[in-house]
């Protein structure tokens, strides 16, 4: 029982990290202002972390390679010490290479549960509240994953069903990560 609470908590706790780090990379990429609660939340959760990784890790092609970093060792840090809470001797599975392939898949699965919570969060906000403060940013945010499909479904009888489909095809990348697990 005690291994399941710690394994919730730390799990909870890698999670949110990995995903504000995630968040601070697709924010760069797609060049979002930081001047906005979300930004500035996402700034305050991950500067302790990705500051100092920045002065070992450049970048690359404007991505901010050490939020990727941070999220991948936070990841890799949180399969370990589950891994020796259960008891399982991760080194006899094939050691350090199993925790980096388990550790990457769930990088990837979470930054496809962030692009798909964008998407919906845009979403809704432009049926709920289109002019709501934090409605420019997570359309700027989705809008890259939008515009592609928008120009093979143009929006029908007023319905734009682009949303719907970008997260179809999230589910589908959900659905090949999960097994190559």
């Amino acid at each position: 029982m005690l291994t399941q609470i710690l394994s919730l908590l730390l799990g909870t706790a890698a999670s949110l990290f990995s995903l504000a780090c995630l968040a601070r990379l697709w924010m760069q990429w797609v060049r979002a202002p930081f001047r906005n609660p979300v930004g500035q939340a996402v700034v305050v959760l991950t500067n302790w972390a990705v500051l100092p990784l920045r002065r070992l890790v450049p970048g690359l092609f404007g991505l901010d390679l050490a939020s990727v970093l941070a999220a991948w060792l936070t990841q890799c840090v949180y399969f370990f010490v589950m891994a020796s809470l259960t008891g399982v001797d991760i080194l006899a599975l094939g050691g350090f290479f199993t925790l980096v392939w388990v550790a990457t898949l769930a990088l990837l699965k979470l930054f496809v549960y962030l692009l798909m919570g964008i998407v919906i969060i845009a979403a809704l906000l432009s049926w709920i509240a289109p002019y709501a403060p934090a409605a420019p940013l997570f359309h700027g945010l989705a809008a890259p994953l939008l515009m592609p499909v928008r120009r093979l479904v143009p929006v029908i009888g007023g319905l734009d069903f682009a949303p719907l489909i970008v997260v179809l095809l999230l589910q589908v990348v959900l659905i090949v990560l999960e097994n190559l697990r």
